[in-house]
């Protein structure tokens, strides 16, 4: 077994050369996720298979919720957050798929929910700068990541008591098929 890091759109690797392409929670960080599916396409063999997964919605995602919040107080930051639903319509997905040769497209989408002791406890690895998103959290002013993690925090909690147990609601759209 080998690793590479690769340029998803531009891939240096030979045609026809894998079995399976799997990328999680990638396409729709890519600048042209239809380029990154067409190389894709390119090295898989004849039958072979491919899965992707992508973040649905802010309100049902991990961390990326920090992003929108973010955005929504730093609008030079919009477009980038928008990015990690940019895939999250499913028929959008497929047609994707299909205009670079996948068949046999299959979509799903599954809810899981991630119980945390408190807000503080799901939110400190942002705090700490732990991840993408965190580390454009802890870049802002001070002033500014009170704001966005009360904002955050009232959303989280809204159907909490305030300082009890939370839960995170995380939505992935999958998405397969065959060369």
């Amino acid at each position: 077994m080998s690793f590479a890091a690769e340029d998803g759109q531009a891939l240096s690797l030979p045609d026809t050369s894998f079995d399976a392409v799997i990328c999680s929670m990638g396409l729709m960080l890519f600048p042209d996720p239809a380029l990154g599916l067409s190389e894709f396409h390119r090295v898989l063999r004849e039958k072979g298979r491919i899965a992707v997964s992508v973040s649905t919605t802010p309100e049902r995602s991990f961390v990326a919720r920090v992003s929108i919040a973010i955005a929504r107080h730093v609008p030079s930051r919009a477009a980038a957050a928008a990015r990690f639903f940019s895939l999250g319509d499913a028929s959008y997905l497929r047609h994707l798929f299909a205009a670079v040769g996948f068949h046999a497209i299959e979509t799903t989408t599954e809810t899981r929910r991630f119980p945390f002791q408190s807000f503080d406890v799901w939110f400190d690895p942002i705090e700490k700068g732990l991840g993408n998103v965190a580390q454009e959290y802890v870049a802002l002013p001070t002033d500014l990541r009170h704001t966005v993690r009360e904002e955050v925090r009232r959303a989280l909690e809204m159907d909490a008591s305030p300082g009890g147990p939370v839960e995170v609601e995380v939505e992935v759209l999958f998405c397969s098929g065959q060369k």
